[in-house]
């Protein structure tokens, strides 16, 4: 169906658009939640934490975009190696898309021949697709250039994440966003 102005006069459609442009934008919200749900993460049930937050249970291997008081996007992630794990709660106080990275001293220790900078959006970028930082760490949530790394106690303590989901992640929160990490 086709709608414009001429079928009713202008008041009466401009009414009849805005119930349609309510309803389909519920739906649509909806259907998003689910749509990218299913294709990065799994819509579960969790409760405890205010709407938008980000919780990440490093036991679990999973983070948690919580969407209302009763649910969850759920993510898989790769967390913090033994002796490597952190908890807290800070905020994401950057955005990037396909970030430069320099590894950080411990990192550049651990592993003298990394050079100092890797360009953003190359094979070597251990950042992936995107980052976002979290205020007062050195940490960040990212996206990975080593997808069988997902799942496991990985890194020096920032969260990993398939680039599908750091895209979807980084598409549905803003810098300020909380994030909590658990055990």
């Amino acid at each position: 169906m086709v709608l414009n102005h001429t079928a009713f006069g202008l008041g009466e459609f401009m009414r009849y658009r805005s119930r349609i442009l309510a309803a389909s934008t519920a739906a649509v919200g909806l259907l998003a939640v689910t749509a990218a749900a299913q294709a990065s993460g799994n819509v579960v049930a969790f409760a405890g934490y205010a709407t938008g937050t980000i919780v990440v249970k490093t036991n679990e291997r999973r983070l948690y975009l919580v969407v209302d008081a009763q649910r969850a996007i759920s993510y898989p992630v790769g967390v913090g190696k033994s002796g490597k794990q952190w908890q807290g709660t800070s905020h994401i106080d950057g955005k990037y898309v396909r970030p430069a990275w320099s590894p950080p001293a411990e990192v550049k220790r651990d592993k003298p021949s990394l050079p100092d900078m890797i360009p953003g959006g190359t094979p070597q970028n251990p950042m992936g697709a995107a980052a976002m930082t979290l205020a007062g760490t050195e940490y960040a949530i990212h996206g990975t250039n080593m997808p069988g790394s997902i799942g496991g106690f990985v890194s020096y303590g920032c969260i990993r994440m398939y680039n599908q989901d750091i895209t979807d992640l980084f598409e549905r929160v803003s810098v300020g966003t909380t994030v909590v990490v658990t055990r």
